[in-house]
Order: structure tokens, then C-alpha cells, then sequence
């Protein structure tokens, strides 16, 4: 009879061994994002976000008692290659969420694999206003986000230039992606909205070097100011075309405006530029502050300037984010995960804002139109536009 005991209480010591073992399994997030290209340097910066967050949160004893692991995939900036890495997220790495999407277009053909398998997806950059609604139509919702989508930059956009500084005539100049598209539809609705139209709409590609074409019918058209829905290397060429023109107008447009690779590419041609930002790399409160410190301090960049500074910070946050959702949870099940994002009882300190009950079953948007302010390029980095955004950005600012 002690035998059989001895036996059974070696079974058990197993069975609780194992237990001890699955309960310590990290909890693998995905992070999707452009780390080469174009668009490379919003991807990175994002990446390096979510790594902090991360490190932070796992020297602190991780989520559950388990380390999150990132598994970390470059989309190029291809739709093609974010549906790839989308599948192999969930299939082969079995995620329990994934957190990222740089480009509009990349995250219309990829999430919906993570809709599929009930699997949250956390966009921390992408802004095109129809990305949180494209299941909309579906009795669940598992795409949130925590940037602010173009529904809020346009009209901001439209208020900076009209409103603010007296244009009466705008151009639009958006490239031909999902994002420059949605964009740019979306400042012609923010402007009709004011009883005007744009006297020229101006479309380009990705990597076009010569902008002359529509600058000139811009000009002829009597533009007073540019808007632009577009990113980094060819809003500099933007720049670079009025510099060579002889012709410099302002140029107001959505938070690209603030990536490295416009801000170096265009030189002084540059200077001046206008943008929405939910973060500018200034400690204006005591955790923007201790974040800067640690950015630069983990990834020396160069000039101590971050390159995209929204995307860390809002990379950050999204890591926050769904740590606060899961352990609310108390599991990694991707439905509950769901649904404690859509009533978090507990509010979340992040670099962006405060985030107090950011999201509900029928609002998958943390970011509302009181929490961005505007950007200014000048002296080679962003700084605030206006005096009052500074003291607006000192303040703790919540979803409204």
C-alpha cells in the first residue's frame, strides 16, 4: 500500500511540475511593422517602443507571472508580406496578440486573419479611419487602436490652415497608397465641411524623386499653402521640388510630417512644417520624461533625437495597454483579452496621455481629438507649434 501511495505522490509531484512549467510559458506578442524601407523609420521606432515597454514590464515580473516574448516580423511595408507574417503569427507562433501596423494598406489585408482567429490586434501607427471599422459589420470586434486615425488629423489639418492662418486656397498632394487616399479623402470632407474645395488635388507614388509636375499646378493654381497626406522620403521631395522651384509655400499635413527621413532629407527646405502629434520628444510630464531618458539612453540615436517619435511612444503605450488587458483577464484567451480592453477598470499611465477606460464594445479608439497637438519643424526636430500645446501637453490629458 506505501508503495502505490509513493507512486501516486510521485505522479502528483510530476503533474505539478508540469503545471508549474505550462504557467511559466511566456506570452508571445506580435509585433508587425516596416523595419526596412521607406517607412522604416516610424517601424523601428515603434519596435523600440514595444521593446522597452516590454523590458519594463518583464523586469517588473512580467504579466501573470509569465515574461511576454515578442516575436518580432518586418512587413516591408507590402501587404503581401504582412498577410504572410499575419498567418505565420498565428499559426506557427500562436500569439496571444499582436501589437503594430505602420501602413493603412498593411493592416486592411492582414487583420482580418486576427479577426478570424479572435486574436486582439493593438494598432499602435496606422491612422486611416477605416482600420478599427472594418469588421464592423461582425458581431465581434477584435482590431483596436492607439493612434490617432485620420477622422481627427483632417479636420485638425483643415483647422490649422483655414481657420488659423487664414488660407483660402489649399492644395492636397497625398501618394497613391491606401493611407494617401483615405487621407486625402478624408481632409476633402474636413474642407467641405468649411464650404471649400481644394483649387488642386496632386497625386504621387512612393519612391517618385520629382514632384515638379504637381508642384507647378499647385502653384498655377494659386495655392497658398500644400497639405500633404503621404510619408517621409516623399514629403521631402516636396520640400525639395517648391526649394528648386523657387517657390515656398507652407506645408501643413497629417503627423508623417515629423518622420527623421523628412525632416533630414529635406534640409532647411523642410523648416516649418506643420503636423498633428500625440508626442513630442519634450519631458513636459514626469513619465514623457523618464521615457525619453530610457529611449535614449537603451538606443542611442542619433542627435539624441528620436527618429519617429510618435511611433515609440505610441508603441509603448500599446504594450501597456494589452498587459493591463490581460492581467484584468487573467488569461490569454483572446476573447476575455477582448473584453477587458472594452471596460479596463484600471486606468494605464502612458507616455501619450492617461488612458481611462480607452476603449468600449462599440469604441476600439483610445485616441480622441482633446489629446493631439501641433507640431512644428525647427532646428532639425519637431517642437511645439503653439505655446498653449506645450502647456496642454504638461497636463494630464484623458480620453474625452
Amino acid at each position: 500500500m506505501s508503495t502505490r501511495f509513493a507512486k501516486l505522490a510521485i505522479a502528483s509531484a510530476v503533474f505539478s511540475v508540469a503545471g508549474l512549467a505550462a504557467a511559466a510559458e511566456p506570452i508571445k506578442i506580435g509585433v508587425a511593422g516596416p523595419f526596412t524601407g521607406g517607412s522604416s523609420s516610424m517601424g523601428v521606432s515603434m519596435r523600440d517602443g514595444v521593446r522597452l515597454a516590454t523590458e519594463e514590464i518583464n523586469k517588473a515580473g512580467g504579466v501573470l507571472g509569465r515574461q511576454l516574448q515578442l516575436v518580432e516580423r518586418d512587413d516591408e511595408a507590402k501587404n503581401e508580406r504582412g498577410v504572410q507574417i499575419a498567418q505565420e503569427l498565428i499559426n506557427k507562433e500562436k500569439v496571444t496578440a499582436t501589437v503594430g501596423y505602420i501602413n493603412t494598406g498593411v493592416a486592411l489585408a492582414s487583420q482580418r486573419f486576427f479577426q478570424d482567429a479572435k486574436i486582439p490586434v493593438m494598432n499602435n501607427v496606422a491612422t486611416g479611419s477605416v482600420i478599427t471599422q472594418q469588421f464592423k459589420d461582425q458581431p465581434e470586434n477584435y482590431i483596436f487602436r492607439n493612434a490617432a486615425h485620420d477622422s481627427i488629423q483632417a479636420p485638425m489639418i483643415i483647422e490649422e490652415s483655414v481657420a488659423r492662418r487664414g488660407y483660402k486656397k489649399v492644395a492636397i498632394l497625398a501618394d497613391s497608397t491606401n493611407y494617401g487616399q483615405l487621407g486625402r479623402a478624408d481632409l476633402e470632407k474636413a474642407l467641405a465641411a468649411k464650404g471649400m474645395k481644394p483649387v488642386a488635388i496632386e497625386k504621387f507614388n512612393i519612391k517618385d524623386v520629382d514632384m515638379t509636375a504637381q508642384l507647378l499646378k499647385a502653384k498655377e493654381a494659386g495655392a497658398e499653402a500644400i497639405l500633404t497626406y503621404g510619408i517621409g522620403p516623399e514629403l521631402a521631395q516636396i520640400a525639395n521640388g517648391m526649394t528648386k522651384l523657387g517657390w515656398k509655400v507652407p506645408m501643413i499635413g497629417s503627423w508623417t510630417l515629423s518622420m527623421a527621413n523628412y525632416i533630414d532629407n529635406a534640409g532647411p527646405g523642410g523648416e516649418g512644417a506643420r503636423m498633428p502629434q500625440t508626442f513630442i520628444q519634450e519631458p513636459t510630464t514626469p513619465k514623457r520624461q523618464s521615457f525619453i531618458i530610457s529611449y535614449l539612453k537603451t538606443f542611442k540615436p542619433k542627435n539624441q533625437r528620436i527618429d519617429s517619435p510618435v511611433s515609440a511612444a505610441q508603441g509603448y503605450d500599446s504594450i501597456y495597454l494589452l498587459a493591463a488587458a490581460i492581467k484584468q483577464a487573467n488569461s490569454t484567451d483572446g476573447p476575455k483579452i477582448k473584453a477587458a480592453l472594452e471596460n479596463l477598470k484600471t486606468p494605464v499611465e502612458g507616455v501619450v496621455t492617461t488612458y481611462n477606460k480607452p476603449f468600449t464594445a462599440q469604441d476600439h479608439e483610445a485616441i480622441t481629438a482633446n489629446i493631439p497637438v501641433f507640431g512644428e519643424v525647427k532646428g532639425q526636430r519637431v517642437v511645439y507649434a503653439y505655446a498653449d500645446d506645450q502647456k496642454k501637453a504638461s497636463e494630464v490629458r484623458v480620453k474625452k
